[in-house]
């Protein structure tokens, strides 16, 4: 493959998980005299769900990405932007928002022209589970209402964990072909697999990849490494599991790997792991998480 497709592979990849993630902090821009927010216009789909879950009532309008449209709980919210385009900012001021709410690193410019017309802003950025205790915090704040059923719903994936002993395997995800990416410990699949007691393989590693918590990984890497388990994502920009699967397959490393070996391959959905999505794509990821040591 040449570098200029390279090149945008992982410009697609970033996009995404700067689109539709979201916390290991979360900021407030522009704060309101009154912190309850009444007309919330959500930019990214997780905020969006915590919104609805808090008080459905709160939502006026949404970011037009392909997890929210299949959702039939906001099919008839309007619409502020459409995929991975940058929001409508007419449409958000048409909607006479009191808060909006926004990925930083992604809804910067939209953010940025708001603060200047007065509207109350909330940026979020989400790598972690504790960032998503956080930020289900500060929006509960921010519309008076109450956490605790969401954060002890949060609580109930891991406690499903079993109680009986488990297994540690050593696990490598792969999110990208080529080059072929993975998760260290600073991002939300990193620390999902932390989460749940997945030893992954590139926790402690550090590359030169641009994506934050991500790296790219040689097959003499991968080969030294020899993981138990693999994790193969269906993600936008490298196609569906499978056809990650199918390529490779044609790799020489592939058949020597233990994981292979001992068909331990397993596939994830990218919302979920690589970027949280919604609270039920976290929840799916929790339970196939727990498939893997307990096998």
């Amino acid at each position: 493959m040449n570098q200029h497709k390279i090149k945008y592979i992982l410009t697609i990849f970033i996009s995404l998980i700067l689109f539709s993630c979201t916390p290991s902090i979360t900021q407030q821009v522009n704060p309101s005299q009154n912190p309850q927010a009444n007309r919330i216009v959500a930019l990214t789909s997780l905020s969006a769900d915590i919104i609805y879950q808090l008080d459905k009532t709160k939502i006026v309008g949404l970011s037009g990405t392909q997890l929210l449209n299949n959702d039939p709980r906001f099919q008839q919210i309007p619409r502020v932007s459409e995929g991975r385009t940058q929001p409508n900012l007419e449409k958000i001021l048409a909607l006479k928002p009191d808060l909006v709410i926004g990925a930083s690193g992604f809804n910067d410019q939209t953010i940025q022209s708001l603060k200047k017309l007065k509207i109350n802003t909330f940026e979020t950025k989400t790598n972690s589970w504790q960032s998503l205790v956080e930020l289900t915090k500060d929006l509960a704040q921010k519309t008076a209402t109450d956490p605790q059923p969401l954060l002890k719903k949060y609580e109930s994936f891991l406690s499903n964990q079993s109680n009986s002993k488990t297994n540690n395997p050593s696990t490598l995800v792969i999110v990208s072909l080529q080059p072929i990416l993975a998760p260290n410990k600073n991002s939300w699949a990193g620390d999902m697999l932390n989460q749940f007691k997945v030893k992954n393989i590139a926790a402690e590693l550090q590359g030169k990849s641009p994506i934050p918590g991500y790296l790219t990984l040689s097959a003499e890497k991968i080969l030294e490494a020899n993981p138990d388990a693999i994790i193969v994502v269906n993600s936008p920009q490298a196609g569906s599991g499978d056809q990650v699967i199918n390529e490779l397959k044609k790799q020489t490393f592939w058949q020597k790997l233990k994981a292979v070996q001992n068909n331990k391959i397993y596939l994830f959905e990218y919302n979920g792991l690589v970027n949280p999505g919604s609270i039920d794509s976290i929840e799916k990821v929790a339970k196939k998480l727990q498939e893997i040591v307990k096998s």
